[in-house]
């Protein structure tokens, strides 16, 4: 801690910067380390950051439709889009993780470890639950297309839930209301919730692996406390935390 602390402090000092309001826009798969990563960075350095979370391709929505912030950490084919367009100046890659899957915590863990033993699983399934296509969240167009190769679309789709996505539509919610009995997300949003239990990541096959990046506006107002914050993400020890959120994989 005390070395975050120190190099967040050094930062402050290297731009110039003193308790500057960031505005940050954050893909809900990083909540559960951002929590965490955030009121270390406002201590060390004076800055306030005002977070709001969305599924990336609704942040990407969001920016482009002028709302203002700082800085923004989606998924990494928004952000590149995002460049292209000249609504961000730069690329820095955070986190990475992968979709995983779940049931209620003590329901029965069906074999989900290869592409046949899931086409079984999901066949045998009551129900399935994943993000809706339209929310923004970069899963539900892999799944729908992982469901097409496995040869099961059909089926799935006549009993398959959708959750909105977002800090208050998680996937997670279908498994713990009932809804759901076999869900998909990425693994570090099916984590956050302790009533369900993972049960595996979609097979090495089938996988998607998404690579979280962070970069400064081209409007930013706080452009140097934005990059600190982004460096403060990138320390070793916010990567070691990662790693307990499914955020290293």
């Amino acid at each position: 801690m005390r070395k975050i602390l120190l190099a967040a402090a050094t930062l402050l000092v290297a731009t110039g910067a003193q308790g500057a309001e960031i505005k940050a826009l954050i893909t809900t798969a990083m909540n559960e380390a951002v929590i965490v990563l955030v009121p270390e960075f406002e201590k060390a350095t004076g800055h306030k950051v005002a977070v709001s979370y969305d599924p990336s391709g609704g942040l990407a929505r969001r920016l482009r439709g002028g709302e203002f912030a700082d800085m923004i950490l989606v998924a990494s084919p928004e952000l590149d889009k995002l460049i292209a367009e000249g609504k961000v100046v730069n690329r820095v890659d955070v986190s990475r993780t992968g979709i995983g899957i779940a049931v209620k915590k003590g329901a029965p863990r069906p074999d989900v470890s290869t592409p046949e033993a899931l086409k079984r699983t999901l066949l045998n399934a009551k129900s399935v639950g994943h993000t809706a296509p339209a929310g923004g969240g970069i899963t539900a167009l892999h799944l729908l297309r992982t469901f097409e190769k496995l040869g099961i679309a059909k089926e799935v789709a006549a009993k398959t839930k959708l959750a909105a996505g977002g800090p208050n539509g998680r996937v997670s919610t279908l498994i713990v209301s009932g809804e759901a009995e076999i869900a998909f997300q990425q693994v570090s949003e099916l984590m956050s919730n302790p009533e369900v239990e993972v049960i595996g990541m979609l097979p090495d096959e089938l996988q998607q692996i998404t690579i979280n990046s962070a970069g400064v506006t081209a409007v930013a107002k706080e452009a140097d406390a934005g990059r600190a914050l982004i460096a403060h993400m990138t320390t070793p020890a916010a990567l070691a935390l990662y790693k307990t959120k499914g955020l290293g994989l």
